[in-house]
């Protein structure tokens, strides 16, 4: 037998590797933020900052333009007023948008609800506050079947609420024979529709209970939206519906009851609306869907779904009113008005796309 000596080992394979092996501990370069950036960040993080300042410029800008005038107590709670029933809408459709979705048909559902209750109560004898719970049971309702053809038929919320606007709207005109109900018959017959169109005069301002109403709703709905687990499924919805539902989030039923829901503020509308116009008119607020949306816009709630507040939608309004209030002060055509409100319906969504790319 050969007397063949193997090599002696040291140490295994790997032991060797490792010991030839870069000893320096890892590192990473860190990427500093430019200021652009950290702003990008901080209203990525706090959405309803963008209305907020809009507004407090606004008012300032207008302030110096139209004078002292623009700052009374007075003109302001004009603006309040003028701002109340599309505020709430608004309040409504926020909360579709932020599900990624959208409700064509809100001003339909509230002129539907008020010819409903007017009906009732003014000629058909009803008691005032029947009249008012039927209004608000069927603005419940037609938003419930909004959800159901949305969540049980799988139709796209735009073509969905596109087409109930036009049956609502064709039954509205049913209903009043395309006539309005006038104040005088009102006042006679159901003073308690026009409730909300009471005063509080307070230092030189007229603060109606509608305006009232409209910070009420808005108060609520923040609360149910930020602290209750409907209100975060809400979100998630938004965000992502199928992430949602593999979570166990019964997503229909969520969004069945937001229609419900938005529905339902929509006949609460409905009533203030009675009290602001002092009549019932099937031709009143018309353009009613598309201001809520503008709102909701400005407001800085995405039209992608799961981002944004919805009290930026109260100063949506706000912004609006003071826009319409200090052109007008400033002696500028509605023609030019309207333009104004274009631009900045385009420079919100444009603000809202470039701080989504934080999160892209």
């Amino acid at each position: 037998m050969s007397d063949s000596t193997e090599p002696v080992r040291t140490g295994q394979d790997f032991e060797r590797t490792l010991d030839r092996s870069e000893a320096k501990v890892a590192e990473f370069e860190t990427n500093r933020h430019s200021p652009l950036d950290r702003v990008q960040h901080i209203l990525h993080d706090n959405p309803t900052l963008v209305p907020v300042i809009v507004l407090a410029i606004s008012l300032i800008a207008f302030g110096l333009i139209a004078g002292g005038k623009f700052f009374s107590a007075f003109n302001l709670s004009l603006i309040l007023q003028q701002v109340s029933i599309i505020g709430i809408l608004a309040a409504a459709q926020s909360m579709i948008i932020i599900t990624a979705g959208i409700d064509l048909s809100v001003a339909a559902i509230m002129v539907l609800m008020s010819v409903i209750m007017g009906n009732l109560a003014v000629y058909m004898g009803v008691p005032s506050g029947i009249a008012i719970l039927v209004g608000f049971a069927g603005g419940a309702a037609a938003g419930m079947f909004n959800g159901l053809l949305i969540t049980k038929v799988k139709l796209p919320p735009f073509i969905t609420t596109l087409g109930t606007w036009s049956i609502f709207y064709a039954l509205l005109l049913w209903l009043s024979g395309a006539q309005s109900i006038r104040g005088t018959d009102i006042d006679e017959h159901a003073p308690f529709l026009k409730f909300f169109g009471n005063t509080i005069d307070l230092a030189g301002a007229r603060i109606t209970f509608g305006s009232l109403l409209m910070v009420i709703v808005f108060v609520v709905l923040w609360y149910m939206l930020n602290k209750t687990p409907w209100g975060r499924h809400v979100y998630a919805i938004g965000d992502d519906k199928e992430a949602a539902e593999l979570s166990g989030i019964r997503t229909d039923r969520v969004l069945i009851s937001v229609y419900m829901l938005a529905g339902f503020v929509c006949a609460v509308a409905a009533w203030a609306s009675i009290g602001r116009v002092g009549s019932i008119s099937p031709q009143s607020f018309y353009e009613g869907n598309l201001q809520s949306i503008t709102a909701v816009v400005i407001g800085g709630i995405s039209l992608f779904g799961g981002r944004g507040s919805i009290m930026g939608a109260l100063f949506g309004a706000l912004i609006v009113g003071v826009f319409q209030s200090g052109l007008r002060m400033a002696g500028v055509d509605v023609l030019w008005q309207v333009f104004a409100i274009g631009w900045l319906i385009i420079i919100a969504v444009a603000i809202d796309q470039w701080i989504r790319r934080v999160s892209a």
